[in-house]
């Protein structure tokens, strides 16, 4: 008879890997293993699992007024999955109806599936490393239905009865109840691996595609960038197509239906406008859903993605396949990694794009700054000159268009040293001539250094910070010194004057942005501007104390370009 119960018990626990399967298709799998279970979850957890014990009483084998049952494996992986008391209240789920079954056991019964849930939650919250393995879960089973058997010998009546019935029932249940509750366990962690195999996949393959999409989405969000970023999702996985919108027409599509949905066109699918409307993710699995107004279009099922910038709708990601019901999780999870990561990718470009117009305002700024009055007192020198040195006032003439040549220059590119201080060199040779013997300069330039490219418009305000600020409201005037020198990885150039100072409060303030429209704007700006082409740790070292004169510090990073730096800067989150 032992045996033969053995085979039987063995029979009925087939449901034991249904139940563990549809656990395992819950959402809730990763936070349950993970022991990250909001109170609902615990809540479904306790009623699935006592239910499935209430499942295991009704398929018991009836023995001598008694119930040789699975109960246990229920209430047992409760508290394995949600601790102490996820396992106690599916224990007295299952518990209250085994007693409201009857029989001398009944109460003995009702009480172990209680005892034996809290056993369960017990070793989950001992366990300490990770979601329970089978080996833990077999040796929990084997100690819950030793319990369960000891309770019945230890509250059940007559006593005769009870060890006669244990002696029938236990082997058999403690074994094969046991192997349940394993087995179980193995089951949902299996599938449980399997899911995150399939979400690693997933993203690696997102990151892929993002990898090489990002040349043409750094460029915004229009019909070359997105016909480049559909033809390689459609490359790169098994689609029937690929399509993306902006807020108003179809700026690509890729595959099949690209008869119709030509871009340029208004979006002719219901799916995609209320994904614009609503900013969440449309799952079409027929074509009426999709709701295409071409009616022998081939596209039967779709995923529509809103691509957002800042939280604002600007577009949509769309995957299309050619039979309806054919969008899986996996499709689902892809396109919302995707829109993801390019969401990111816009919003950086959008970022790029401030930085650069914000670049190009600094640099009008700085030579509006300059023109007006060193134009004047430049003209006012030549003039000057013009009868009574007129080689010298030749000479000066073409430094000041050669000054103007280079200030007047409307990009941003990065270029060598050399050209940055040859434009140093032609605005002191004009302010030297005005200032005459008042005006020392001093350059002391590695010529390791002269390569190094550095952002047009950079050391000429400082210099110019220097004489004006500096050496100007001294009597006597001063000297400029101009230091570069070659350190491995960046160049250091340092701009000194001997002249009057600069205060700490004044000190404090001069580098902010904005600051000091008659002292010290040329300092700020090119600080604001080394700051957002190499970031922070480039910005100006600024010392000086009153009667002691300034040193201002440049540093440039060697073998890049400023765009290169910035690009590096604002896209390494997606590499």
């Amino acid at each position: 008879m032992t045996w033969s119960l053995a085979l039987t018990l063995a029979y009925r626990l087939s449901m034991v890997a249904t139940a563990a399967f549809i656990l395992s298709r819950m959402p809730a799998l990763g936070r349950i293993l993970s022991r990250q279970l909001t109170p609902r979850d615990k809540l479904l957890l306790t009623l699935a699992l006592g239910g499935m014990g209430i499942v295991g009483t009704y398929a018991a084998v009836p023995i001598h007024g008694a119930l040789a049952n699975s109960r246990v494996v229920g209430v047992m992986v409760a508290g394995l999955l949600g601790g102490p008391l996820v396992g106690a209240g599916a224990g007295l789920i299952a518990g209250i109806h085994r007693y409201l079954l009857g029989g001398f056991t009944a109460f003995s019964c009702a009480l172990a599936a209680v005892a034996e849930g809290a056993l369960g939650g017990l070793v989950q919250h001992y366990y300490r490393r990770g979601p329970i393995p089978w080996h833990v879960a077999l040796l929990a089973g084997l100690a819950g239905e030793t319990l369960q058997m000891a309770i019945i010998l230890a509250t059940a009546r007559p006593f005769g009865e009870a060890w006669a019935l244990v002696q029938i029932i236990g082997p058999p249940m403690i074994i094969v109840n046991s192997i349940g509750v394993a087995i179980f366990m193995v089951i949902v962690k299996t599938a449980a691996e399997q899911r995150e195999r399939i979400a690693a996949c997933q993203a690696q393959q997102a990151l892929r595609i993002a990898t090489q999409t990002l040349p043409f989405l750094r460029h915004g969000l229009n019909r070359e960038s997105a016909e480049q970023t559909a033809r390689i999702i459609y490359n790169s996985v098994k689609l029937a197509a690929v399509a993306i919108t902006n807020g108003q027409e179809i700026l690509a599509h890729v595959g099949r239906g690209d008869d119709h949905h030509h871009p340029g066109t208004p979006i002719l699918t219901s799916a995609t406008l209320k994904a614009l409307a609503t900013g969440e993710v449309q799952v079409a699995q027929t074509r009426d859903e999709i709701g295409c107004q071409e009616k022998n279009c081939r596209l039967a099922s779709a995923v529509v993605v809103p691509l957002k910038r800042r939280e604002v709708t600007i577009g949509t990601l769309k995957l299309y396949h050619d039979r309806e019901n054919s969008i899986t999780p996996v499709d689902l999870e892809l396109a919302r990694g995707l829109a993801h990561l390019f969401s990111t990718q816009l919003e950086l470009a959008e970022v790029e794009s401030e930085a650069r117009l914000r670049a190009q305002a600094e640099l009008k700024a700085l030579q509006a700054q300059v023109h007006p009055h060193f134009l004047f007192n430049a003209l006012n020198t030549i003039v000057s000159l013009v009868r009574t040195r007129p080689d010298k006032a030749r000479e000066l003439l073409i430094k000041l268009a050669s000054f103007f040549r280079y200030s007047l220059r409307k990009d941003d590119a990065p270029i060598p040293l050399s050209e940055e201080l040859a434009h140093v060199e032609a605005y002191l040779a004009i302010e030297g001539t005005r200032f005459g013997n008042k005006l020392q300069v001093v350059q002391l330039v590695d010529p390791a250094a002269l390569t190094c490219p550095v952002p047009a418009f950079t050391l000429q305000p400082v210099v110019e910070n220097a004489i004006k600020h500096g050496l100007q409201p001294k009597r006597e005037g001063g000297r400029i010194k101009i230091t570069a020198k070659d350190q491995p990885g960046e160049v250091i150039v340092t701009i000194e004057d001997n002249g009057v100072g600069i205060f700490p409060e004044e000190l404090d303030k001069i580098l902010l942005p904005g600051y000091g429209r008659g002292h010290g704007l040329g300092l700020s700006i090119v600080n604001e501007r080394l700051k957002g082409l190499y970031g922070p740790g480039y910005a100006l070292q600024v010392n000086s104390a009153p009667g002691q004169g300034t040193r201002v510090v440049l540093r440039f990073p060697k073998e890049t370009s400023s765009q290169g730096v910035k690009e590096d800067a604002l896209y390494s989150c997606c590499g």
